[in-house]
């Protein structure tokens, strides 16, 4: 007999795929209700946690609703059912099914949203279009020869020189320090008043920038100077990370016109159908993307070399400062269609990891907020 799955399981699976970690700060992302020893035999996936979605999830008996927006995103003073998210809470709690999120970090995931979006969209040999990653520093200390291996061996050990699949990386280069003690000083080498000139190595380690006070101090620790001398240079992304936000990659040539025709093929019809700025009659080759609202993005599709930048939620100033721009040309989806087209992907992959005791579905219902045209 199988083993149940849990509501742990599950969560520890997705956060697995997304880690937690890598959302933006002002996200609220994770389990945001449900007990996690309870059996996960049914999991709806859904876009947005709403009360129309919770409904679903109650009727069809899921153990488990995994969004992609959360329902918590902002702070609330309570839940009673004369609110929305009350409504769609109590709806959940009283069907005995979780509610699971993965917001941002989900979009920033290899793969991920934008992922899925750029396949929906034709888009071939992706990257990032804002690479992420832990921001790294590199850490250049000068020490005596004599303490050399024991100040790095103290950074290694603070987690500094991890780089890809390799630890203890380093790089030294021998020198030659040169200081005189003045009075009230208690050099390790040299005396008071005196010119010394000492052979030193200069020791480089790359680490996450998180773990910088705690390399220093061990750095300091195990150093035999009364006064170190060391440099910290934050290092700018190198931008070659598979994760972050957006995509960018090539298609099938085509007039903006026609891969307009191609983008509102590919997603699922919504009443505000698909907007498009520019000239219908330019090239496009190459295409960035971003699932979601999109225009925090603009610089790096300026730098990206694309023909045209597919997002939502475009505001009419901004948007109009871009085009004026002479880079991409725009096209505004739907928010919910273009990361709709995650949640097929996450229920097949979903399903696999749990195997036959656990069944997967998608949400059959429209949740864009526009319903009728005019």
């Amino acid at each position: 007999m199988a083993t149940p799955v849990t509501l742990a399981d599950v969560v520890d699976l997705i956060h697995g795929w997304h880690p937690p970690r890598t959302a933006e700060s002002w996200d609220a992302v994770g389990l945001a209700a449900g007990d996690p020893a309870s059996q996960v035999r049914r999991v709806l996936v859904a876009v947005d946690p709403v009360l129309r979605t919770a409904r679903e999830a109650a009727e069809w008996d899921a153990d488990l609703l995994i969004t992609h927006h959360p329902l918590f995103l902002r702070g609330v003073h309570g839940v009673a059912e004369t609110t929305p998210k009350g409504r769609t809470l109590a709806t959940l709690t009283r069907a005995g099914c979780g509610l699971l999120t993965a917001h941002t970090n989900a979009d920033h995931s290899d793969p991920g949203v934008s992922d899925a979006l750029a396949r929906a969209l034709g888009l071939r040999g992706t990257r990032p279009l804002r690479a992420a990653g832990p921001a790294y520093d590199k850490l250049v200390v000068f020490a005596p020869v004599g303490d050399a291996e024991a100040v790095r061996a103290a950074m290694h050990a603070a987690g500094a020189g991890i780089v890809g699949g390799y630890d203890t990386v380093s790089y030294s280069v021998t020198g030659q320090g040169r200081f005189r003690p003045r009075a009230g000083a208690d050099p390790t080498v040299g005396r008071v008043g005196q010119h010394e000139l000492t052979e030193e190595l200069r020791i480089e380690v790359l680490m996450p920038r998180a773990i910088r006070t705690r390399v220093v101090r061990a750095m300091l620790a195990a150093h035999s100077y009364e006064e170190v001398a060391f440099d910290v240079v934050e290092l700018a992304d190198p931008g070659v990370s598979s994760t972050g936000a957006g995509r960018v990659g090539d298609v099938d040539e085509a007039t903006l016109g026609e891969y307009a025709d191609r983008v509102a093929a590919a997603l699922p019809a919504t009443a505000r159908g698909v907007l498009v700025g520019g000239d219908l009659d330019r090239v496009v080759r190459r295409v960035a993307v971003m699932g979601g609202a999109g225009d925090d993005l603009f610089p790096e599709a300026l730098a990206s070399g694309a023909d045209v930048f597919v997002t939502s939620d475009l505001r009419h100033h901004p948007a109009s400062e871009f085009l004026e721009q002479n880079g991409p040309a725009l096209i505004d989806v739907s928010h919910w269609a273009a990361e709709w087209t995650w949640l097929p992907e996450l229920a097949a992959r979903t399903g696999e990891a749990l195997g036959d005791t656990v069944e997967v579905r998608v949400s059959t219902i429209c949740t864009d907020a526009w319903q009728a045209r005019r």
